[in-house]
């Protein structure tokens, strides 16, 4: 009971770090077909949006655990949202310049910020009591960021897609001339949004800087039945398994939440209604955080519910393509469902046992966010190949672009075949040579 009271400040502070970065992330979905008007580009163009934040973590993430160690988790928080808010002010000069490259460094550097975040918070919040109950405390800050999450795509996705439609046919028969007012108008208001955000950022990171946390190493429930004989985190197939697992569900989940506006506007929706699918997909998140909370362990073991999370995937991921219209959206949206679980799931899984090495094996979970920077440029290629084979073939262009990016979701499949393998079997191997 003790315990448990000691935490509750602790879990508070690391839920407002979580809902930070979750606001900032989820912001994406609103940002690339925004990004895709102003600079006009392609769909796979777009999709570096994406790329240009989750890329980061890979670039990062081991300089992150090294900052971490020499500063510790507090102070390692409170640099990321100081650097945050630094790549938030680059979108000003990006605006104003209308430069594709430079609103992408600004979403790098929140990126970098955001690697710091997350090496500090999602090891913290695992470590913090028994292993056994971590994808319950995750879950909990799992509902703080789609909360976050939803609140940005929603503010950002009125902010600047407000109007798009209308701009969109003014630039079909506008000059070069009025295209580029058109054009510095829309990117301008990227701004003031931006601006209110590094302020927010700055002022959070001085207030984190001065919160009360405590100090917190790997328990006993991690380091239990750890082979003292292993000497290199390359003994341990099961984290190599997680990591991979994280890559394949970060990229299906950043496919879930920020294709959804486009996929919607490509089927006729108009932006006015699509930046409401967002949303959908992230309060399908919240709802299944809240049900794992209350459920995890007590009720559903951690492997059980990756499991069901992983099946929910693939069944979901089939009906997107077999279903058209709202219904199909509706799919994407219920990807949320299956994706909630995964992240709560699969990290106290990996960490566990890995005794001395838990802060290296963090560092490579960090690393494979980097999923969210591969897959979903991936998919934007399929899009654009699917698109030109389609027209091709004599379908008219808006018709290919719906089905092209629907047709385009299969990329999802082996994405969810992967997190079940580790949630039947790849968590469990201890040994690069199994035993029968």
């Amino acid at each position: 009971m003790n315990s448990k009271n000691n935490n509750l400040i602790p879990i508070i502070i690391i839920a407002a770090v979580f809902f930070i970065f979750g606001f900032v992330t989820w912001i994406n979905g609103a940002l690339i077909p925004f990004m895709k008007t102003i600079n006009e580009l392609t769909e796979a163009q777009s999709y570096l949006v994406a790329s240009a934040s989750y890329v980061s973590f890979v670039i990062m993430a081991i300089p992150a655990s090294f900052v971490i160690e020499k500063v510790g988790y507090k102070n390692g928080m409170s640099l990321g949202l100081l650097i945050m808010s630094v790549g938030a002010l680059i979108f000003i000069p990006a605006a104003d310049s209308r430069t594709y490259t430079l609103f992408l460094t600004g979403i790098f550097v929140q990126g970098i910020g955001m690697t710091l975040l997350q090496s500090a918070a999602n090891p913290y919040i695992t470590i913090l009591g028994p292993i056994e109950s971590g994808a319950k405390r995750i879950a909990i800050m799992g509902i703080a960021n789609k909360v976050a999450g939803s609140l940005g795509s929603l503010i950002f996705g009125a902010l600047l897609l407000s109007g798009i439609d209308e701009v969109k046919l003014q630039l079909n028969t506008a000059s070069i001339q009025e295209k580029n007012v058109l054009l510095d108008e829309m990117a301008n208001s990227v701004v003031l949004p931006y601006v209110a955000m590094a302020l927010v950022l700055f002022i959070l990171s001085f207030f984190i800087r001065k919160a009360p946390l405590p100090n917190v190493e790997v328990s006993e429930d991690v380091t239990e039945e750890v082979d003292t004989k292993k000497t290199s985190v390359f003994q341990f197939p099961h984290l190599w398994l997680g990591v991979l697992t994280l890559f394949v569900y970060v990229g299906a989940e950043v496919i879930a939440g920020d294709t959804i506006i486009a996929y919607g506007i490509s089927l006729g929706f108009p932006a006015s209604e699509a930046k409401f699918f967002t949303t959908i997909t992230l309060l399908a998140m919240v709802l299944t955080y809240g049900i794992g909370a209350i459920l995890i362990p007590k009720y559903l073991k951690q492997g059980t519910a990756l499991k069901i999370s992983a099946l929910l995937g693939i069944i979901f991921s089939i009906s997107i393509m077999s279903t058209t219209g709202f219904t199909s959206v509706l799919f994407v949206a219920a990807l949320g469902i299956a994706n909630a679980l995964v992240w709560p799931a699969v990290w106290p899984l990996t960490l566990k046992g890995l005794g001395r090495f838990t802060k290296t094996g963090s560092a490579l979970l960090i690393m494979a966010i980097s999923g969210g920077a591969v897959i979903p440029p991936l998919y934007g290629r399929l899009v654009d190949s699917n698109k030109e084979e389609l027209i091709l073939n004599g379908i008219g262009d808006s018709e290919a672009v719906s089905l092209a990016v629907t047709e385009s979701y299969w990329i999802l499949l082996p994405c969810y075949c992967i997190i079940l393998f580790f949630a039947m079997y790849g968590h469990k191997l201890k040994s690069w040579t199994p035993k029968f």
